[in-house]
């Protein structure tokens, strides 16, 4: 197992920005980190995937835990559906192609997100009409207080809007999660963008669905490798009827979708361009030129100004519009 002492993370997060840790550890196995969680039962512990829903504002005084178990085994199989565990390191998007690749239907939707497998279900990521809690099984886990085994069924995981339980509570590490996916494919139109990019194709392939997914994501969002940043970086806001009809007398043309329950969704993209903040750029932090949801970093290795740059949003969009938009990132 590989341990590592005063390690700088500015390669393990995709704003790039400087932060040392005490302690990196990779353990490859869930043996591996049941043993480095009780190895170091006093440190103050970090889940580190890919870092690409993340970003560092200050060193990390513990103990920086980077999951590298790998594997995609299919583990049952009917005529009408496939149950896959992958393991937790597993690179999200090529787990996405296999699975186009070999026509099992239920995540071409998430296509070209960055990331880790084990990272999906803290998040509980979604695009284009999908969110992965659809096709998640179970979780497997190891406690991060004991460094025992479990596995959480998908109930168990607490899914919400960019929301579950490993996300509240910090309280498990991921080793590996069992998807279950169909191995027959319909197209749905869910997303008014995707049903454009694919129109004059009457019954779209999964394959065809993917490509045009790429295409839409490839035209709208920054290469983290040239313009660092973590994607979508706040969360559509959720309103109650009396908000969502304050915001319309404000704003009668945003966009409203009827999410249930007397609740309703409206774009954090919509109310930052409408705010003046679309392209905006404060010293070397901004907003994408061509969505204003991405925050990107044009030089900056100190992760405050990245936060500084947000509060300035949030305030903003707060006073002309009173909606407080919350960050889908993670800041430490």
């Amino acid at each position: 197992m590989i341990i590592k002492y005063n390690v700088q993370l500015q390669p393990y997060n995709s704003f790039r920005t400087k932060a040392s840790a005490k302690i990196l550890c990779e353990p490859q196995s869930a043996e591996e980190l049941s043993e480095i969680i009780r190895t170091f039962p006093d440190e103050r512990k970090l889940v580190l995937g890919n870092g690409f829903n993340l970003f560092f504002t200050k060193d990390f005084e513990g103990l920086v835990i980077k999951p590298a178990m790998r594997g995609i085994h299919i583990l049952t199989e009917t005529d009408r559906c496939v149950e896959i565990e992958v393991g937790a390191a597993e690179d999200w998007d090529q787990f996405v192609a296999y699975c186009v690749e070999n026509s099992y239907a239920g995540i071409e939707n998430l296509s070209l997100i960055p990331g880790s497998v084990g990272a999906s279900p803290v998040q509980n990521i979604g695009a284009y009409g999908t969110e992965v809690m659809e096709v998640i099984t179970k979780v497997k886990a190891v406690e991060l207080q004991t460094g025992n085994h479990k596995e959480l069924s998908s109930e168990e995981c607490g899914f919400g809007y960019r929301d579950s339980i490993f996300k509240r509570s910090g309280l498990h590490v991921i080793t590996s999660v069992v998807f279950t996916l169909e191995k027959s494919f319909q197209y749905k139109e869910r997303y008014i963008d995707l049903s454009r990019e694919l129109e004059g194709i009457s019954s779209p392939t999964l394959a065809q669905v993917r490509n045009a997914i790429i295409r839409i994501r490839n035209r709208k969002l920054p290469d983290y490798k040239i313009l660092p940043n973590a994607g979508s970086f706040f969360k559509n806001p959720v309103l109650t009827q009396q908000e969502k009809d304050q915001l319309q007398l404000k704003l009668p043309d945003a966009p409203v979708y009827n999410v249930g329950e007397g609740q309703f969704k409206t774009s954090a993209a919509f109310l930052i361009d409408k705010a003046g903040y679309k392209g905006k750029r404060r010293g070397m932090v901004g907003t994408s030129t061509h969505h204003s949801l991405i925050i990107v970093n044009y030089g900056t290795e100190n992760g405050r100004e990245i936060v500084a740059f947000m509060h300035e949003i949030q305030q903003e969009v707060r006073k002309q519009f009173g909606i407080m938009l919350e960050p889908e990132v993670r800041i430490y």
